[in-house]
């Protein structure tokens, strides 16, 4: 797929990040990007600078997901890009006393919400024409290392980013003759706003797990990965890690 001012894209968690970085990147090939957060200061602020728009949405509640992609799609026309990077870490607790109820909640946010979003901006691209040879559009999704290499604490998370994993490849089967394609990256230990608090010595510390680069991952690393995922029309069904070799230990 050609990047270009014909082409509209949706991009969850927009307002900063990963999802920041990829609508900036998306923006400077011409893209009309609608930014969907909940962050509605950063998020008007980043679609102001970007000549995009700014959408209110809340991934865990469906009225207020089909709202925001009927503003987007108001604004730009129907998208034929779905990068989906909202997201949400938390350690819940071990398992012999976790909660079930934060369990839930991060399914809610990191799969249902994916899913979510996938199922509302495929339905969408189905009205598109084809481009040429076949293309109607391009999901990216974002689960995380956690997915293979979940620490301690993280049950919840891990399963929802696993579960990611697991819908990449079927989203592709059932949207291949539509010409959809679907594809996830896995990001290691990336240098967001989840890190920004965390002081100086600790984010060195992290990075100085990775094997190479021995540093935090930047965010226009991924915005790189998804836009190769969005323009290489053979890259299909896939799940990349995104880690510089990285293997999350069990803490």
């Amino acid at each position: 797929m050609e990047l270009n001012s014909s082409v509209a894209a949706v991009v969850t968690g927009g307002a900063s990040g990963l999802g920041e970085a990829t609508a900036r990147a998306l923006a400077k090939h011409g893209v009309k990007v609608a930014l969907l957060d909940m962050n509605k200061t950063k998020g008007e602020a980043v679609a102001s600078e970007i000549g995009g728009v700014f959408c209110e949405a809340n991934v865990t509640d469906e009225a207020s997901v089909v709202a925001a992609f009927e503003k987007a799609r108001a604004a730009h026309g129907q998208e034929r890009i779905l990068v989906k990077t909202a997201s949400r870490d938390k350690k819940t607790g071990e398992i012999r006393r976790f909660p079930t109820d934060a369990f839930n909640f991060i399914i809610q946010i990191n799969l249902v919400g994916t899913f979510r979003c996938i199922a509302i901006a495929a339905q969408g691209m189905l009205s598109l024409d084809p481009l040429e040879g076949g293309e109607r559009g391009a999901i990216v999704n974002t689960a995380s290392v956690a997915a293979q290499d979940g620490q301690i604490g993280q049950a919840a998370y891990t399963a929802s980013k696993a579960g990611i994993n697991g819908l990449t490849l079927v989203v592709a089967r059932d949207l291949a003759q539509e010409g959809i394609r679907c594809n996830t990256i896995m990001p290691g230990l990336f240098n967001t706003p989840l890190l920004g608090a965390a002081p100086e010595q600790v984010k060195a510390a992290l990075g100085a797990q990775v094997p190479f680069p021995p540093r935090l991952g930047n965010p226009p690393e991924y915005a790189s990965l998804a836009l190769q995922m969005i323009t290489n029309p053979y890259f299909n069904g896939e799940c990349v890690r995104l880690d510089g070799a990285i293997r999350m230990a069990p803490r």
